[in-house]
């Protein structure tokens, strides 16, 4: 009833500053209390923003003034840390992804419409003024009926820069999981739901060598594939053709297009929030860019929170838990048709 939305964080860690940036300048979201197993860590996480409340994870979940929870901490104890916010009768808003397994993910969702409580959950870079153009375009008829999208992730490799980075090679790593949830949820926002998938992935190396910090020179063990390529089939019938890499040096290749019986457009990258969208029309010369239409502007890391508060009960969120849900089925399900040289069908 126009009154902010009091948020309470768990999790203090590199991420948070971006979230307590944005939360700052909004005048929707108050935050009043911060948790994280290292206390000193979150006090010194909120030094720069005196009132708020520094206490632990129990502390917080019987805090009557939070009215949501804001789930930073690794991907490992997110579906743990939202089941308590939920029993505590608080929504939940995570950092990506959802769980650390759809099983994991599916029981978050229950228990939220059980109790009756929403979930939120990153990324919200797709409420940015890039995709939501992008969507606004297609929408608009720009491009004719979509047929095809491709979305590209190339890299060597984060041990390169990364001072600890074994956590990107084991399970629950690897460049789909790290990176997809940002291109499959842009290409969802804009192409809608996905209906099956067909995957294939490889590794190049056994081991990673460290290239920075103090471990610079040390080994890391690879048990994931670290190149990952798949097509998803939409609802709609477009295909989208995925492909997430840390065994390539580099690529010209946009991060993602769409393309359809009337044009093209290039949609910036979807770890961003903004770039140029531009469009290339059949009969036409080049490319031109597309002017700002739609999406927050200026927005960061937390603009979800604000979409969140903004979105009627009776309203799935946009950056919501049953889009995360969606994404990271689809992600595993890619996983296993790699494995098994089978098409997937989600449920």
């Amino acid at each position: 009833m126009g009154q902010p939305l009091n948020v309470g964080i768990v999790g203090c860690g590199a991420i948070s500053a971006q979230y307590l940036a944005t939360i700052e300048r909004l005048p929707q979201l108050r935050l009043v209390a911060v948790a994280d197993l290292d206390l000193d860590r979150a006090r010194q996480a909120v030094r720069a923003y005196p009132g708020v409340d520094v206490v632990s994870v129990p502390e917080l979940m019987a805090d009557l003034r939070v009215e949501l929870v804001l789930n930073l901490t690794v991907p490992a104890a997110h579906a743990e840390v939202a089941l308590l916010a939920i029993a505590a009768g608080k929504h939940v808003y995570c950092e990506k992804p959802l769980a650390a397994t759809s099983a994991e993910a599916r029981r978050v969702l229950d228990a939220a419409a059980a109790a009756g409580v929403r979930v939120g959950c990153a990324p919200d870079t797709v409420l940015g003024t890039g995709t939501q153009t992008a969507r606004m375009a297609i929408d608009d008829g720009l491009i004719g009926t979509p047929v095809a999208a491709t979305a590209t992730m190339m890299t060597p490799g984060h041990e390169r820069w990364h001072p600890n980075p074994d956590f990107y090679y084991v399970a629950g790593g690897g460049p789909l999981l790290d990176m997809g949830p940002y291109y499959i949820s842009s290409l969802i926002t804009m192409l809608g739901p996905v209906v099956t998938v067909i995957g294939a992935g490889s590794r190049t190396r056994s081991k990673r060598t460290i290239g920075s910090g103090p471990r610079q020179g040390e080994s890391v063990p690879v048990t994931v594939d670290t190149h990952v390529t798949g097509v998803l089939v939409h609802e709609s019938g477009v295909l989208s053709t995925l492909v997430m890499s840390f065994d390539a040096v580099a690529t010209r290749a946009s991060r993602i297009e769409v393309h359809g019986e009337k044009g093209s457009l290039v949609v910036p990258d979807p770890n961003h929030f903004d770039g140029p969208v531009e469009l290339a029309r059949l009969g036409e010369e080049g490319w031109r860019t597309l002017p700002v239409s739609a999406g927050y502007t200026e927005a960061g890391r937390g603009i979800g929170l604000a979409d969140f508060a903004a979105t009627p009960p009776n309203r799935t969120p946009r950056a919501g838990g049953e889009l995360a849900f969606h994404v990271l089925d689809i992600m595993e399900s890619l996983l296993a048709s790699a494995a098994t040289g089978q098409a997937v069908t989600l449920t």
